[in-house]
């Protein structure tokens, strides 16, 4: 008796019923993404027509969106009944960023505020920036302000591969990124500039500092590497983790859970670059999970390379490829084990801005011959408290299993 959390990064069904408060009324990452493959939108050389999901709508997707919107999913043909139990669920944390998006997933909602920067031109306060300049030895630093990860290096790096003066941006999430080049710069000495700002950030109730690094001999050719990392404030309250961990339980943790959750509880961690090499390690890690333990992972793709970079395209790609390899998964479970697929948040590629965007996930539920719906959930939190029951692990969660 095992538990597999599988976290689609962004991968939203329909804006929640606050959405209007986050100005993300209409959102809907999933419905959008159909919609341009229905209309021939999403046509490039790697995919074409609509957006085929078999698996996934097996386990009850079409459903769940059905449930969360009210709309049917276009272009996507109505399957039968599902092989597992499904639902949507909306978000309580008060923010739309991954760390609140897992942390609620695994029993722990933010209901607390997190610092954030204003959208001014310099948004960071000068004495920040001037301690970070003086502790980690810096002639300076560029950007100063909200922008996208992919633009801004494009735009400074040459200015800073030129100056040595790293690159300090955010967004509307709760966090200081840092963007350097791995040879001129050094991959060591950003995560060191990193820890330095994240506690020079913590009196600001920053979430993250995440370091940012990227390689290229130009702006036209700079890419980011798969040596991201991030400073997480780890939570504050136990989550499904730490409760599986302090009961001896058997815990991986794959891609950049161990990150989000600040290393509380996360076990072994596996790391990969990529959703084809995360989903190799899923299942190297679902070869070797022991009875009783749990495996929670992370794919980013979805978020850091389509949601944000407003590709719909690619991110139907990624879906379809994600989609593909599920039955890879699903062979390696017992009839006892638990899998459950869902997501943090939203990322609209259509939508404005690159931002997140705050809408209701999806819960696909597999274990043995367990079907039907479970509904519109309240939080988040019911993932982790049903994992909590099914696993048999007592300890004070948010939630309520289904």
């Amino acid at each position: 008796m095992r538990a597999f959390v599988l976290v689609l990064d962004s991968f939203g069904i329909g804006n929640a019923p606050d959405a209007a408060l986050y100005d993300d009324a209409g959102s809907d990452t999933l419905g959008h993404i159909a919609a341009a493959c229905a209309f021939g939108k999403a046509d490039n050389e790697k995919r074409s027509g609509p957006l085929g999901l078999p698996n996934l709508s097996r386990l009850g997707l079409v459903h769940a969106y059905e449930m969360s919107t009210g709309r049917s999913l276009a272009g996507v043909e109505q399957p039968g009944k599902p092989i597992a139990r499904y639902g949507c669920a909306a978000e309580i944390s008060k923010g739309k960023d991954t760390p609140s998006g897992h942390w609620e997933l695994a029993g722990f909602p933010v209901l607390f505020d997190w610092g954030y920067f204003p959208r001014e031109a310099r948004c960071f306060p000068a004495a920040l920036v001037d301690a970070l300049r003086e502790r980690a030895d810096l002639p300076g630093v560029l950007g100063e302000c909200h922008a996208s990860g992919t633009a801004i290096i494009e735009a400074l790096g040459e200015d800073h591969v030129r100056s040595g003066m790293p690159i300090c941006y955010t967004s509307a999430d709760s966090v200081f990124q840092i963007a350097a080049h791995e040879q001129s710069f050094g991959l060591e000495r950003l995560y060191e500039v990193c820890g330095i700002a994240k506690e020079l950030t913590a009196p600001l109730n920053i979430g993250r500092v995440i370091a940012r690094p990227f390689v290229g001999n130009s702006a036209k050719d700079f890419v980011r590497t798969a040596n991201r990392r991030d400073f997480t404030t780890p939570p504050t309250a136990p989550t499904v983790l730490d409760l599986a961990t302090a009961d001896g339980r058997d815990v991986i943790s794959v891609g950049k859970i161990s990150d989000i959750f600040g290393g509380s509880g996360t076990g072994q961690n596996l790391k990969g670059a990529g959703n084809d090499a995360l989903f190799n390690r899923t299942l190297e890690g679902a070869d070797e999970l022991e009875d009783g333990g749990l495996l929670f992972a992370n794919f980013i793709d979805f978020d850091s390379i389509y949601g944000h970079r407003r590709d719909p395209a690619g991110y139907a790609l990624a879906l379809e490829q994600f989609d593909r390899r599920l039955p890879e998964l699903i062979d390696r479970l017992g009839a006892d084990d638990l899998l459950i697929i869902t997501a943090d948040h939203g990322c609209d590629p259509t939508w404005r801005g690159t931002d997140h965007t705050r809408e209701q996930v999806p819960i696909l539920a597999l274990r043995d011959d367990d079907t039907g719906s479970i509904g519109r959930r309240t939080t988040f939190a019911d993932v982790g408290k049903t994992v909590a029951a099914h696993l048999n692990i007592g300890g004070p969660l948010a939630g309520r299993a289904f």
